[in-house]
């Protein structure tokens, strides 16, 4: 049973005992088929893969969840079955536990929205299905809004990793409220942060990094891009680039002009021999 906190092992990182390598966690839903899914899980690169309890029969019946285990097996990739679809905490509850027993794993995405249209997670429930899959023994990563004191709660939970999203699901806005996700960077130094849900384009991808992100999950951006394998390719080198980025210091912006090339007082060009 996967159990424990997340901390930062030099580039690496652990998840409930986990080391993982790569900072890109992919969803594994409406690719256009499985073997496209296949090829672009192996140019992603992830070691994180998810998958919806609700939707994997049916998956499964079309060859994508084959294509999932085959991956998990061949790589040693990690299953982080997810509760989508979910309204109440007691409804996330009861699907986290279907999952263990069906996966095998104690891993749980967890998703308990609380409007229909905007797929807005549910705080107060969110907080409370938390902490009882934290009390049975699940290692709960949440879905979550940028709203600090409710990720805070979160943490206080149990919960090793916090999830908040970049904008609605599906929406391919990116990072729509920056100042909120700098803000949780800020004060919350030491939790493990992945921005979820809402990315559209690896630019957006690399911007999180570049703010201090730990991670970014995705599926839509990839699974419905033209060309998905291609797109997970871009996604692995934009996380890749913006965590380079957040390390190597970027310059602050101003609002004036400084020459790339100081000059002194003296022309340099043209002077008398």
């Amino acid at each position: 049973m996967e159990t424990g906190n997340t901390q930062a092992v030099g580039d690496a990182w652990t998840v409930g005992g986990v080391t993982l390598q790569s900072r890109f966690l992919l969803g594994t839903a409406r690719y256009p088929d499985p073997q496209v899914l296949g090829a672009a899980i192996a140019a992603s690169g992830a070691e994180v893969l998810t998958v919806g309890l609700k939707r994997s029969l049916e998956a499964d019946n079309q060859g994508f969840m084959g294509v999932v285990r085959q991956t998990l097996t061949q790589t040693g990739a990690r299953l982080l079955p997810n509760t989508a679809g979910c309204y109440s905490a007691r409804e996330a509850v009861q699907v986290s536990h279907m999952a263990r027993e069906l996966y095998g794993t104690s891993w749980i995405k967890l998703e308990v929205l609380g409007d229909r249209q905007t797929l807005q997670p549910d705080m107060f429930e969110t907080v409370a299905a938390a902490q009882e899959l934290v009390r049975e023994g699940f290692t709960v990563f949440p879905y979550c809004t940028d709203d600090l004191i409710g990720c805070r709660r979160l943490l206080d939970a149990g919960c090793p990793v916090l999830m908040p999203w970049g904008a609605p699901i599906g929406s391919g806005q990116g990072l729509v409220n920056p100042f909120a996700l700098r803000t949780l960077r800020e004060r919350l130094p030491d939790a493990t942060l992945i921005v979820d849900a809402g990315l559209g384009a690896p630019s957006h991808a690399a911007r999180a990094m570049e703010l201090g992100f730990d991670a970014v999950l995705l599926n839509t951006a990839v699974a419905q891009s033209g060309d998905p394998v291609r797109m997970a390719r871009a996604f692995a080198l934009a996380i890749e680039a913006g965590r380079l980025a957040r390390h190597s210091g970027v310059i602050a912006a101003r609002d004036f002009a400084v020459p790339s090339t100081p000059v002194g007082d003296k022309p340099v060009l043209g002077a008398a021999a």
